[in-house]
C-alpha cells in the first residue's frame, strides 16, 4: 500500500482541515505493519521520511498515534467488534484511539467513521478494561507467561511496558563532555535533563535529534540508559582486547570504544553483514578508531578467537520482552515456539562464544527480556555445563521498567578461572 505524502503547509491543528490526512497517514501505517507484517518502526520512519516538509506537530501524531494504536491494538479491536481486515477498519481504530485517549467525538463525524457509537465505546471499553489482557492489550499466552514466570511482579511490570519510553542520549566521551554536550543541543532547541553519573541526557520532549549538527558530528547516540549501563560492567581500559560477539548494529560497541578512550582493539561480530556495515558507518561518525567488524560466517570464526580476549560482551538475540515500550508490535509477531528457539541459541551462543574469553578476563551475558527462562535458568544452565564450570558468576541484575523507567534488561557478569 502507497502511504500518503502529507501537503508541506500542514502544520496547524484545525480538525476538519488537518485531521483526516494525518488519520489516513496513520490508518496506511497500520495497515502495513498488520497486514503486510511489517515493522512499526521501519514504518513510521518511512511515513516521515516521505513527508520531510511535514510540520512537527503533524509528524508527532503520525509517530505517536501509530504506536499508541499498534500498543493497544487487542483492546481496541474488541471495541471495533472484528479482526481489522481492511484500510476502513484502521481508520475506525485510529477513531476508537482519539475518543478514548482525547475525548474527541469530532474524530468519529468522519466518513470512515461511520457506525462508531460513541457512548458505546466507552461503556465497553470500560468492561474490558477489567481484564488485563484487554486493559494492558497482550496475547493470552504473553500473559500467561509472564504471570507464570514472573508471579505478583508481572502486573506492575506489565503496566509499566506500556508507557511509552523516553528518548535517552549516550554522550559520546571520545568528543564531548556531558555538559557540554547538554549546551550544545539547547543551542540548537533541544532541551535535556541529565541521569545518572555518566554519559545520560533524557530528552524533556520528544524530538527529531537526528536532523541536529550535534549529531551529525557525532557527538551522542540514542541509546536507553538501561543499555547504557551494560558495557560499564566488563571495566574495559584503553588498551584491551575486547569483542563484542553480538554486536548487532552497535550501540554498545560503540559505548565500549569511548570507555576505552579508542585505545585497544573491539572486535564486532555479528551474522548479519548489512548491521555491521551500519556499525561501520556509525563508527566512522562517532570517531572510534579501533573497531574491527568481523562476518561470522561458521563456527571457524568463533574457534579462531578462543582464549583471545580481555572481555567479552554476549548480548544475545531475546524476545525483547523489557523493550515492548519501544516496540510494542513485538507483542503481536512473538509466539511461544519463537521465545523456546530463542533459548536454545542463547545456550549454544554462551556454550560456544564463552571461550572467547581468556583466563582471568571478564564476560557478560545481557538480554533486553525479563523473563528468567531467557536469563537466571540460562545462566545456571551455563554454570553446571563442562564449558560453565571454568567461570564464576560474579554480578547479577535484573533492571526493571518500573526501577527507574527505562527499558527493562538483565545482565551477568563472569569471570572466567586461571
Amino acid at each position: 500500500m502507497r502511504i500518503v505524502a502529507l501537503p508541506a503547509h500542514m502544520s496547524t491543528p484545525t480538525f476538519s482541515s488537518v485531521r483526516p490526512l494525518l488519520v489516513r497517514a496513520v490508518a496506511q501505517a497500520l495497515w502495513t505493519i498488520f497486514m503486510e507484517n511489517q515493522y512499526a518502526d521501519r514504518v513510521v520512519e518511512r511515513v516521515l521520511r516521505q513527508n520531510p516538509k511535514a510540520g512537527s506537530r503533524d509528524r508527532a501524531f503520525i509517530a505517536e498515534t501509530t504506536y499508541e494504536v499498534v500498543r493497544y491494538y487487542r483492546l481496541y479491536s474488541a471495541l471495533l467488534g472484528t479482526e481489522p481486515r481492511t484500510e476502513r477498519h484502521f481508520w475506525q481504530l485510529v477513531g476508537i484511539h482519539l475518543l478514548l485517549q482525547t475525548n474527541h467525538e469530532e474524530a468519529l463525524r468522519l466518513s470512515e467513521m461511520h457506525g462508531l457509537d460513541p457512548q458505546a465505546i466507552r461503556q465497553k471499553a470500560a468492561m474490558l478494561r477489567q481484564q488485563r489482557v484487554y486493559r494492558e492489550s497482550v496475547p493470552d499466552w504473553l500473559d500467561a507467561l509472564g504471570e507464570q514466570q514472573l508471579g505478583d511482579q508481572w502486573e506492575e511490570t506489565l503496566l509499566w511496558l506500556n508507557r511509552p519510553a523516553q528518548v535517552v542520549l549516550r554522550t559520546n566521551r571520545l568528543k564531548i563532555h556531558r555538559d557540554l554536550l547538554q549546551q550544545r543541543l539547547k543551542s540548537e532547541g533541544i532541551e535535556t535533563r541529565p541521569h545518572g553519573a555518566a554519559d545520560a541526557l533524557v530528552l524533556l520532549r520528544r524530538q527529531n535529534v537526528f536532523a541536529t549538527q550535534a549529531f551529525q558530528e557525532g557527538l551522542f547516540e540514542v541509546q536507553d540508559y538501561s543499555s547504557q549501563q551494560v558495557a560499564p560492567l566488563l571495566d574495559v581500559q584503553p588498551g584491551m582486547r575486547v569483542v563484542d560477539a553480538c554486536a548487532g548494529g552497535g550501540g554498545k560497541t560503540l559505548h565500549l570504544a569511548a570507555l576505552m578512550q579508542g585505545k585497544g582493539t573491539i572486535i564486532a561480530l555479528d551474522t548479519l553483514a548489512w548491521k555491521l556495515e551500519e556499525l561501520r558507518k556509525r563508527a566512522r561518525r562517532a570517531g572510534a578508531q579501533n573497531i574491527e567488524t568481523r562476518l561470522i560466517e561458521n563456527n571457524k570464526t568463533i574457534k579462531r578467537l578462543y582464549e583471545s580476549a580481555d572481555r567479552l560482551l554476549l548480548d544475545v538475540p531475546c524476545s525483547g520482552i523489557g523493550v515492548l515500550r519501544r516496540n510494542p508490535d513485538s507483542k503481536w509477531k512473538l509466539s511461544p515456539e519463537f521465545i523456546k528457539n530463542l533459548e536454545q541459541i542463547q545456550q549454544n551462543i554462551l556454550q560456544q562464544y564463552s571461550r572467547i574469553t581468556r583466563p582471568g578476563g571478564l564476560m557478560v551475558y545481557a538480554t533486553c527480556s525479563l523473563l528468567p527462562s531467557e536469563n537466571q535458568h540460562q545462566v545456571r544452565t551455563f554454570l553446571k555445563s563442562p564449558v560453565g564450570q571454568n567461570f564464576e558468576l560474579c554480578v547479577e541484575k535484573t533492571i526493571w521498567p518500573q526501577d527507574e523507567g527505562f527499558d527493562g534488561f538483565y545482565v551477568a557478569l563472569f569471570r572466567r578461572k586461571n
